[in-house]
């Protein structure tokens, strides 16, 4: 009793724990919002650019001896802004267009890069997450910009989901498609620089993408599944991070791989559209038959 007691309140001894916790919390929370709004668009991989076109901001950022974050948000937003304009020719799908400045944006940081020799340590955080030694800037940071980021997606979620269910319906109602196109990108892409601390830039994709995707499957309303994901994310960054406490492994690797397993479980046991249920349906289904003539009288 007293070994899962320690447990549970071992990580709250330390500043830097509840420092990590209240991040890594914040960002499951907004991830999973935001989050939602991707996996309604079917556009996964804007998250995966975004992540990677802030590295040639962090790169320009580092030559110019300039903050580190506020060069990753400019040049991420650069990018979701050009690829806002460029997927407006439905001649490409949106996910071309993603893929053509996601390259871009990446090449571009290794060439800048390479003028900075001997540059390894805050990459290294960048790209791999070092939410154990955030500051309580960083929480304040957090903090506010997830704010925002919550009040912008609540003001414009029905927009949001009415883009998301059919454009063109969208745009013959007078809605601004492209501008909301814009500002969904924006978001995407301030979620993405506000999580690089607690997963880094290779795993922020999981965080924006895994806790909504579980939700997904586990409802077919939009207002609960607004209401599951970022669960699913907070909770997923709880228990990898007491994960990382507890075996002092990578804690960002483990938050994305709790958010895996329970995407796993998910797909295997949601009452709906899980592989089980949906599986003893179809065997009760073939069944059924079979019992109604064994039945019927000779």
């Amino acid at each position: 009793m007293n070994a899962v007691l320690d447990f549970v309140t071992g990580p709250w001894e330390h500043l830097f724990m509840r420092r990590a916790l209240a991040v890594a919390v914040m960002c499951g929370i907004v991830s999973g919002v935001v989050g939602s709004h991707v996996v309604l668009r079917g556009m996964a991989f804007i998250g995966d650019a975004v992540s990677h076109s802030v590295f040639p901001g962090v790169a320009i950022a580092f030559v110019l001896h300039v903050n580190l974050v506020v060069g990753g948000a400019v040049a991420g937003l650069l990018t979701a802004l050009t690829v806002a304009v460029f997927a407006q020719n439905r001649r490409l799908k949106e996910d071309s267009v993603i893929g053509v400045f996601f390259a871009a944006a990446f090449g571009l940081g290794i060439v800048v890069l390479s003028t900075a020799p001997g540059y390894s340590g805050s990459l290294e955080s960048f790209l791999f997450g070092q939410i154990l030694g955030i500051s309580d800037t960083d929480v304040l940071t957090v903090a506010v910009a997830g704010l925002v980021l919550l009040l912008v997606a609540g003001a414009l979620h029905k927009e949001f989901v009415t883009v998301s269910l059919d454009r063109e319906t969208a745009r013959a109602a007078g809605l601004p498609v492209f501008a909301l196109d814009i500002v969904l990108y924006a978001l995407v892409t301030v979620t993405v620089v506000i999580s690089l601390q607690a997963v880094g830039n290779i795993l922020v994709l999981a965080l924006l993408i895994t806790p909504a995707a579980c939700a997904r499957l586990l409802t077919d309303r939009i207002g609960v599944m607004m209401a599951l994901a970022p669960a699913v994310g907070a909770v997923s960054a709880v228990v990898g991070l007491y994960l990382s406490y507890a075996l002092n492994l990578a804690a960002g690797g483990l938050i994305v791989l709790v958010a895996t397993g329970m995407f796993v479980l998910c797909w295997l046991l949601a009452p709906r559209h899980g592989l089980l249920p949906t599986a003893g349906r179809r065997v009760a289904a073939a069944g059924a038959p079979r019992e109604r003539a064994t039945a019927r009288p000779s």
